[in-house]
Parts: C-alpha cells; structure tokens; sequence
C-alpha cells in the first residue's frame, strides 16, 4: 500500500507512475531502434555483398546515418502523451519533434545522395583523381535538399512560406543577375564535370597554354605547367577555348622535313627516301609512313618524312627524333649527301654608293679651317 502511495506521488502535476511509464517508453524506443540498427545493418551489408542491386548497399548508408540522438527526441514526444503537460510545454515538443523528423530524413536523404556520387565515380576510371576536386552535382544536391527540408519545416511549424518563397524567388534573382559571372563559372563546371573534356591529371593545351590539371573547382581550373608555375583559368573560359589533350593521344603523328642542295646527283636524291625509310623502320615503337621528294623550292631540293610513335610519351618521341636526326647525318655523310644550308644574301654596294651615302666630301682648306676652329674652343674652353 506504501509502494501504491509512492507511484501516486504527483510531480509536476503528473502521478509519479505516469513519469515511470513516459520514461520507460522513451528507453525502450531507443534501445529498440539501436537494436534494430545494429541488425538491419549487419543482414543488409551481407545482402549488398552478395547482390549486383546497389539499394541493398543505399539503404546501409541510410541506415548508418540514423541518429539515435534524434531517435530519442521522438521518443520523448510519443512519452510525453502519458502526461499531462502544460499547453505550451506540449506544444514545443511537437515543434522538436517536427525539427528532429525532418532533420532525419535530410540526413537519410543526404546519406544516399553521397552513395550515388561516390558510386558512380567509382564506374570511371578516372574516379581516384576526380575525387580530388569539388563536384557541383553533391554542391547543388545538399542546397536543393536541405533548401526544400527547411522550408518544409517551416510550413510545419506553422509559419506562412508563401511570402518567403517568392521573396526568395525575387531576391534570387537579383542575386543572380548580381553574380552571373560567377553562376556562369558554376554551370561551366557542370559542363567539364559532366561532358569531361578533361580530368585531373590530364596533359592539356588551352591556347598558347598547356599543363597539368590539377584542380577542377566550382569556379577555377588549376593547371600545373611544364615550367613549374600554376595557371589558374576562368571555368568558363576553359569551355570556351579550343583544347587539346594529349594524355587522350594513343599514338603521336610526326612530320619533320629537310633539303639538300641543288647540284646533288639525281641517283642520290632518288636513295634518300629508301635510306630514311631504312633508318625510322628498325627502330622500336616507330610506325614508318612515308618519306618523299617533296619541292624544289628556290634554294634546295626539299624532303618530307612521315612516322608514328606508338606511344604519346613526349619524351620517347623526342628520344626517337634525335636518333633518327644522328642517324641521317651519319648516313649521309657515307653516301656523300651535304644538306644544305639557310640561303643567306649578302649586299655590296658600288664605291659611287658608298661614296653618296657618306655625303659631298669637305676641301683640304674647309677641313684644316674646321680643326683649327675646333682646337681653339678647346683652349678657351
């Protein structure tokens, strides 16, 4: 009959019992939802092992960002039915509640957006240097999400949005009017990050302009150049430019010429395309195309050579060019071939010429007049 007594005891204007039954509510939900917790988790990863279907791996994320902080904040409203509280009190709960509801679902919500980009990197080769750089799409996903969520709690939480929406419609777009250089760069991002013109890591060309990406941000591309510095470009300007990536080169095209001069024998030009051939074929990872008797231009006999390096290696292209440059000298120095020399005109004028450039030559009298006239300045300073 004591004990009965005791649970009567009103505190805060509620039986003691009823306190006992709200408390008990709200430690058995959370206990609950940790339970469940720990085994959807543990039988869900197994099935996303075992399964080709990526929701069994979404809804582990999900399920991993559950908060139970936020789980026990519901709880206490649903054990705050067994008491009688205030008006307000009850009220403020429900606000709390709303908030804690809504704030799970953005991280649920956020939770799966992350999976899918995380994903879908992982679906491209290029997937370890792209992580490296902002990706708008994970950008614009949290602002459009948690924008929505709290606008949503808002209108829950009785406050009228519809004035707030279109002050936010109007204000957007004076905000937007305001930095349109800066929307422009963003969407330009998109553009890179969603056509892939290029990636990090990628050798390109912008221009007179070439380097290493390094950085693919919401406004800026950072290339390394070849000479050590970093160029930071405009993403706008990046897709309005004309590129050139050379990682994407499987094979390097090259076309070098050279001339000898006139007066060499017909039955030595016609060996030099064979020898040329001879010399770039024997080499490894050169692809021979052609060598040809190109011109007769006005001061020597012109040749033009055509190869490939299987490989877009500068440095193997560059390592082959001067074999094959020391190759041809050699070569040509044994078959008695000179290559000819940069034409160089040299002008000699006729003594007459010289003689009206220098202007009317001075009389003996008129030049001994001069340096007397000279030396007494001198004296009298």
């Amino acid at each position: 009959m004591k004990e009965l007594l005791q649970l009567d005891h009103m505190l805060l204007h509620n039986p003691l019992q009823d306190w006992l039954i709200a408390a008990a509510i709200v430690f058995g939900t959370v206990l609950l939802a940790a339970l469940l917790k720990r085994q959807l988790i543990a039988r869900l990863s197994v099935a996303a092992r075992h399964s080709e279907r990526q929701g069994y791996a979404a809804t582990v994320k999900m399920v991993q960002a559950s908060k139970l902080w936020l789980v026990a904040i519901v709880a206490v409203e649903f054990g705050s039915q067994y008491l009688d509280l205030p008006h307000k009190a009850d009220l403020s709960l429900q606000r709390i509640c709303t908030v804690a509801v809504f704030l799970q679902c953005g991280i649920w919500l956020t939770a799966v957006l992350d999976f899918w980009i995380v994903r879908s990197r992982n679906l491209r080769p290029d997937a370890e240097l792209e992580g490296r750089s902002i990706d708008p799409f994970s950008f614009l996903g949290r602002l459009i999400l948690w924008t929505v969520l709290l606008l949503l709690v808002l209108d829950n939480l009785g406050v009228n949005i519809t004035t707030l929406v279109t002050s936010l419609g109007v204000g957007g777009i004076a905000v937007a009017l305001a930095v349109q250089n800066i929307l422009g760069d963003l969407f330009a991002a998109l553009s890179i990050l969603t056509d892939k013109p290029f990636v990090i890591g990628d050798a390109i060309g912008v221009d007179n302009l070439s380097g290493t990406v390094e950085h693919i941000g919401l406004k800026t591309t950072r290339i390394r150049s070849a000479t050590g510095e970093q160029l930071v470009m405009a993403n706008s300007d990046m897709i309005k430019a004309r590129l050139r990536n050379y990682k994407r080169m499987h094979e390097r095209c090259i076309t070098f010429g050279f001339s000898v001069p006139f007066g060499t024998a017909a039955d030595r030009l016609e060996k030099i395309p064979a020898l040329v051939r001879g010399i770039i074929e024997g080499r490894d990872k050169l692809r021979f195309d052609r060598a040809h008797f190109k011109d007769l231009s006005g001061s020597a006999y012109v040749f033009e050579v055509v190869y490939w390096v299987t490989e877009p290696n500068y440095l193997t292209y560059m390592d082959a060019q001067q074999a094959i440059n020391l190759a041809l000298v050699r070569a040509f120095d044994q078959e008695g071939v000179q290559l000819s020399y940069p034409p160089q005109t040299l002008t000699i004028d006729s003594p007459a010429s010289l003689k009206a450039a220098a202007g009317p030559a001075a009389k003996p009298g008129q030049e001994k007049a001069g340096q007397d006239k000279t030396l007494l300045e001198k004296v009298t300073g």
